[in-house]
C-alpha cells in the first residue's frame, strides 16, 4: 500500500502524521511512504530524517493526495484537502463530525472511507484519543492559571496560593481522560480541585486514587453552587462520536467571579458552553459576561513534537494493519476499527454522527 503523509496545513498546526520511526518499519513490511516537504520539520523531524527511513518526499500537497491509498493526518481535512480526495482511498485522522456539518457533507461527496481517530473504541476507551486527551487536560490548567493572571485580564489569583493565602479554585467537568489529568496538574500546583462526575463507579476510583481532589455528582444545581466561587472552570465533558452537551448556559456563567476563566476541553466536539466558540493558539482566548474563554480547537498542537510522539505511539499498529490487509480484513482483525469508519461510500456509517447532524445512518455491511 502507498501511504500518504500530507503537511498539516491547519492554522498554528505543527504536528505530523507519521515518525520517520515507523515509516521505516512501514518500508520494510513492503509498503510505500510517501512525506509532503517539510511535513515534520516544525517539530525536529526533517525531510533527511524520513529520506533516510527509506520515504520519498513529495513537493506539494497535491502529489501527495494525488498518490496515496491511504491518506494518514492528525487534523480534520481543511476544504482544499476534501477536494483531493477520492473514492477508493482511505482517510485516518481526527474528525469530529459531529459538530461540523459541513465538512461531513464534503467528505461524503468524495467517496472515501473516513475513519476518525476519536471514535476507535476498545472496551470502553477511546485508545487514539487518550494521548490528546491526556495533554489537553494538562494544558487546561497551564493555560487557565496563566490567563488568571491580572496583566492578561484575569482576577490575578495564583492557583497554588501562598502560606497566609488560600489556593485558587479549579472545577473540572468531566471524570474521563482529560479531566482527571487537568486535576492532577491542578492538585499537583496546590490548587483546591473538585471533579463533578455522574458515573458512581468513577467516582469511587478517583477518590481512592486521587485523595487531594473532591468529587461532586454532576448537576446543575452541584454547577450553580460552586459557580460564584471558581477561579478556573475546565470542560472535559465527552460522549464519544457525539456532540458535547451543553452544560454551562450563559445564564450560569453570569454567577462566575469576573476575571475567572473557563477552558472548554471539549470544543473540538462543539463545546459544553452555551457562549463557546472555536479560537486558535494565535488567538486562543475571549471574554463573555466577563470570563475569559479558551477555547483552542487543537490544543495538543502548543505541544506539537510531545503530542506526535504520542499519538505515534498509539496509532501505528491500525496503520500496519490497515497497510497489510486492507480495509475489509483490516476491519475484520481489528473490530475497535469499525466504530472508527465515520463515512464510507457516500454515507454516514457512525449512528453518533448521524444523530448529532439528522442524516441517515447506514451500518456498515
Amino acid at each position: 500500500m502507498i501511504i500518504g503523509i500530507p503537511k498539516e496545513i491547519k492554522e498554528q498546526e505543527f504536528r505530523v502524521a507519521l515518525l520517520p520511526s515507523a515509516a521505516y518499519q512501514l518500508i520494510k513490511r513492503g509498503h510505500r511512504v510517501v512525506v509532503e516537504k517539510e511535513a515534520g520539520a516544525g517539530i525536529g523531524f526533517g525531510d533527511q530524517d524520513y529520506l533516510t527511513a527509506g520515504a520519498e518526499i513529495l513537493e506539494t500537497h497535491e502529489e501527495v493526495f494525488a498518490v496515496a491509498d491511504m491518506i494518514v493526518k492528525v487534523k480534520e481535512p481543511l476544504a482544499s484537502e476534501c477536494k483531493l480526495l477520492r473514492k477508493d482511498q482511505i482517510l485516518f485522522t481526527y474528525l469530529h463530525l459531529a459538530a461540523n456539518r459541513i465538512l461531513t457533507e464534503s467528505l461524503l461527496a468524495t467517496g472515501a472511507t473516513c475513519i476518525a481517530y476519536e471514535t476507535v473504541e476498545v472496551n470502553r476507551r477511546l485508545p487514539l484519543l487518550e494521548p490528546m486527551s491526556e495533554i489537553a487536560g494538562r494544558m487546561s490548567v497551564l493555560v487557565g492559571g496563566y490567563f488568571l493572571a491580572k496583566h492578561t485580564g484575569g482576577g490575578g489569583v495564583l492557583l497554588g496560593g501562598v502560606p497566609g493565602v488560600l489556593p485558587g479554585r479549579v472545577v473540572v467537568i468531566g471524570g474521563g481522560t482529560s479531566g482527571v489529568n487537568a486535576a492532577r496538574m491542578g492538585t499537583g500546583l496546590g490548587a483546591d480541585v473538585t471533579i463533578l462526575e455522574v458515573d458512581l463507579e468513577r467516582m469511587r476510583f478517583l477518590d481512592i486514587t486521587m485523595q487531594t481532589a473532591h468529587t461532586l455528582f454532576s448537576s446543575e444545581a452541584s454547577l450553580l453552587d460552586l459557580l460564584p466561587t471558581v477561579d478556573l472552570l475546565i470542560g472535559a465533558v465527552l460522549v464519544p462520536g457525539a456532540k458535547a452537551p451543553k452544560l454551562i448556559s450563559r445564564e450560569m456563567l453570569r454567577l462566575m467571579k469576573p476575571g475567572s476563566v473557563l477552558v472548554d476541553i471539549a470544543i473540538d466536539q462543539g463545546g459544553c458552553a452555551e457562549t463557546s466558540r472555536p479560537t486558535t493558539h494565535h488567538d486562543p482566548i475571549f471574554v463573555e459576561e466577563g470570563v475569559t474563554h479558551y477555547c483552542v480547537a487543537n490544543m495538543p498542537g502548543a505541544y506539537a513534537r510531545t503530542a506526535t510522539q504520542a499519538l505515534a505511539n498509539v496509532t501505528y499498529r491500525y496503520i500496519e494493519t490497515l497497510a497489510d490487509h486492507g480495509l475489509e480484513e483490516a476491519l475484520q482483525r481489528q473490530p475497535s476499527l469499525v466504530g472508527g469508519v465515520n463515512i464510507m461510500g457516500g454515507k454516514v456509517t457512525c449512528p453518533a454522527v448521524a444523530d448529532a447532524l439528522g442524516l441517515p445512518y447506514s451500518p456498515l455491511a
